[in-house]
């Protein structure tokens, strides 16, 4: 496989164009960092407004990989990737032309959405490789993908140097848009940051049109799975039905402690709060019964699924958490990363940002290498046990990380660490396609919206660690003592899962069959629907 991939037909084809699309979608999400620092000085925005616009953007992408796994099992990868990349370019032009600090946080918040797009790859890329390659497949995916974050982070300030030298008509009409940023190495550039984030939706946009006619859901001659309904996760066992709405719990929980956050920066009112909470108590009414729909026939015994037809929940509820674990510790120390080095070894902010980089950096060669370790190492259980380990240790090691380590081992400890995270993720959904392919699509969108949990959770804890430590000296925190505590939480509930997996996670049917589920060798071709047995 590694040998044919360079090649760019058949699946290769298909596994570049997806991957390309995750990485846009991810350059799209992650624009705003770049420019956090010359946005709060346009908006007079302090240190909790841009935490919160941080948490915004990560916040409705839990809801949205839920609903866009439930989109994708039901229309295809190809119509659903290509149509969420179009939408990219309005929560872009929204943010773009932003007036306010309250038009910052909608267009953050919309912009979570464009996250949800890892889980269609994820489908998509699972249809054309076999499992035996799953991971790896998996992993080429969700890394070059995910480098869109590093990319971005390199990249924007540059497009918007570029821009500002462009015909007005890339100012949108403000003349704010032209902004002085001064860098320590050179002289003062002009800056136009928002036609910098217009330009990648509207590049997103064109590219899911390309997506749209160049792809195809699966190979020739192959049918592609639906679920009966799509409306919620098909479970196999009445105790699993009650396992799957606790599961479903923590989502709904962790949008409350966001609009928590927001009115703690007077974006929502004590009115505001008390209906986004009473909005998020109907939302997980309405999900349940939507989860009562699908099953309600199993629920009243009317239905009853043959032992080869079954799944075990319990399976995707320890993925859940091995993705709060990577992903959401991903996401969250990617955003404190670069101050984490500021302040430790006093560098200045260019500096630290291409050092933190690394962390991010990573995802081209972990992500991919956690699927291949998975694919070759002949057992998923124990990869995702070894790897998630090491993310545990490698982040309790970095609590220790201080101003008087050399520079250069802190980076090694930095990337050694991001290795694990990154490599751990590649290993979860390595695994996530082998658990029931029908509905791959809605357990990829729970997976991932628990990564989203993890890092607004992770975030959280961030905030309330620095401001105790400001309350406790004065209004100034004590960011050495902050940022260990939190590498601590993180390592900490990175052992614990790992300890759960060793105990819980199941090693997958099929895991490195050939052909998928009902294929065989002769057609390759699925049946057009498993039934059920009554």
């Amino acid at each position: 496989m590694l040998g044919e991939m360079w090649s760019f037909n058949g699946r290769y084809k298909i596994l570049h164009m997806t991957w390309f699309a995750f990485f846009l979608s991810f350059v799209v999400w992650f624009n705003f960092p770049p420019f956090a620092t010359t946005i709060a000085q346009d908006f007079g925005l302090d240190n909790a407004q841009l935490g919160t616009i941080g948490l915004c953007n990560v916040a409705l992408t839990v809801p949205a990989r839920i609903i866009i796994g439930m989109l994708l099992d039901k229309y295809g990868p190809r119509l659903t990737y290509s149509l969420l990349l179009i939408y990219a370019a309005v929560p872009c032009l929204i943010f773009a032309t932003a007036q306010s600090f309250n038009q910052l946080v909608l267009g953050r918040l919309l912009m979570g959405i464009v996250g949800a797009g890892f889980v269609i790859g994820i489908r998509m890329v699972a249809e054309w490789f076999p499992p035996k390659d799953v991971g790896t497949a998996e992993g080429i995916y969700g890394g070059w993908g995910n480098f869109g974050s590093a990319f971005s982070a390199f990249t924007m300030v540059i497009f918007g140097i570029i821009l500002a030298f462009l015909p007005g008509a890339f100012n949108f009409g403000q003349p704010e848009s032209f902004k002085i940023l001064f860098f320590p190495e050179f002289n003062t550039a002009i800056l136009n940051w928002r036609a910098a984030i217009a330009g990648t939706g509207i590049i997103a946009a064109l590219y899911g049109m390309l997506y749209y006619f160049s792809v195809s859901d699966t190979p020739p001659g192959k049918t592609y799975h639906r679920p009966k309904s799509a409306r919620g996760i098909e479970v196999t066992t009445k105790k699993d039905f009650w396992f799957l709405l606790a599961m479903n719990l923590p989502l709904t929980l962790i949008l409350m402690v966001l609009a928590w956050r927001l009115q703690k920066v007077n974006f929502l009112n004590g009115t505001g709060l008390a209906i986004a909470i009473l909005a998020l108590v109907g939302l997980y009414l309405f999900q349940t019964y939507n989860c009562w729909t699908v099953n309600k026939d199993l629920m009243t015994g009317k239905k009853r699924y043959a032992p080869e037809d079954r799944y075990d929940f319990s399976q995707v509820a320890i993925l859940e958490l091995t993705y709060i674990v990577n992903f959401g510790s991903e996401l969250a120390v990617v955003t404190m990363l670069p101050a984490f080095f500021e302040g430790t070894f006093s560098l200045d902010k260019a500096t630290a940002g291409i050092i933190a980089s690394s962390y991010a950096f990573m995802n081209l060669m972990s992500r991919p290498g956690g699927g291949l370790i998975s694919d070759k190492m002949g057992s998923r259980k124990w990869t995702m046990v070894v790897l998630t380990v090491g993310m545990g240790i490698g982040y309790l090691l970095m609590s220790s990380v201080a101003g008087t380590w050399p520079l250069a081992i802190a980076v090694l400890l930095t990337m050694a660490c991001s290795f694990f995270v990154q490599a751990a993720e590649g290993s979860t959904f390595a695994i996530v396609p082998l658990v029931k392919r029908r509905i791959t699509g809605q357990i990829a969108g729970n997976v991932g919206a628990y990564g989203n949990v993890g890092a607004v959770a992770y975030l959280t804890v961030l905030l309330l660690l620095t401001e105790a430590s400001a309350g406790a000296n004065g209004g100034e925190p004590v960011m050495a003592a902050v940022n260990a505590g939190f590498f601590q939480v993180l390592g900490i509930t990175g052992l614990i899962v790992a300890f759960l997996c060793a105990f819980f996670l199941k090693e997958p049917k099929g895991s490195f069959a050939e052909f998928h589920e009902g294929e065989t060798e002769m057609t390759a071709t699925p049946p057009v629907e498993e039934e059920a047995t009554y």
